[in-house]
């Protein structure tokens, strides 16, 4: 579905990484981990095709979709612009939608499914300055929900919400999984890493490892990536000896 050959990620001549190979099929999960500045805000725009890589080539084996999905930072979100939940949900069926027309019902069914699935239905007609971060980020979710893109692209989907609400959004990437769709999300946390996806594309100090990410997320790949200090990494292995998990 979608690989990358000997990309070097950067912008103006500058490398923040070379050598990123990986390759993801249908209904596969990629999960992307690495230190600031390590190149993950980078990649996201070089899939998006914002940004061209300074050498290699990304190929998408059915076609590059037209339709990808993205959620980005909702840090990055106005949420004062004078809009209803629903509205902002809606704009997921915008390819669908002629220069007069409204929503279909199809599209408008898509709608309530996806308010449904997120649990926003008793918030559909509240406008966005009256949400929470959790429910803002369901309500993108949402949106990528009728989007019905064969890709979908999450930028750190979880900042700022809490857990219950982290749960009901795992349980619609799990979906989207069943769905055969192609994911590719940015996380932070390593527990949401291991709970959710198949592969892990670790970045840093310049380069890439991709794998199973049970053979990624390990204390060694972590140490030598600079995701993790020595410290952090004694914390853990002293966790692991007490009878705790490991990373």
């Amino acid at each position: 579905m979608l690989s990358a050959d000997k990309i070097e990620l950067g912008y103006r001549g500058h490398s923040l990484c070379a050598n990123l190979d990986f390759h993801l099929d249908r209904g596969e999960i990629c999960a992307v981990i690495g230190h600031n500045g390590s190149g993950k805000s980078t990649l996201v725009r070089t899939l998006l095709g914002i940004q061209q890589p300074i050498s290699g080539t990304i190929n998408w084996s059915e076609g590059r979709p037209e339709n990808i999905a993205y959620l980005g930072q909702s840090s990055h979100t106005d949420n004062h612009f004078p809009l209803r939940v629903k509205d902002v949900v809606a704009m997921g069926a915008w390819r669908s939608l002629g220069f007069w027309s409204g929503l279909s019902q199809h599209a408008s069914d898509k709608v309530d499914n996806a308010l449904h699935r997120t649990g926003l239905v008793a918030m559909a007609d509240r406008p966005l300055f009256e949400c929470s971060s959790g429910q803002l980020q369901r309500c993108f979710f949402a949106r990528a929900v009728v989007q019905d893109a064969p890709v979908i692209i999450l930028d750190e989907p979880f900042t700022a919400i809490d857990q219950s609400t982290e749960e009901q959004l795992i349980d619609v990437i799990k979906q989207w999984r069943s769905e055969n769709r192609t994911l590719v999300i940015v996380l932070h946390d390593l527990s949401s890493v291991m709970t959710i996806s198949d592969h892990c594309l670790l970045l840093g100090t310049g380069r890439a490892t991709f794998g199973r990410t049970n053979e990624i997320v390990t204390t060694e790949n972590l140490l030598s990536h600079n995701y993790m200090t020595n410290a952090q990494a004694q914390w853990i292995a002293t966790l692991t000896q007490s009878g705790g998990q490991n990373v």
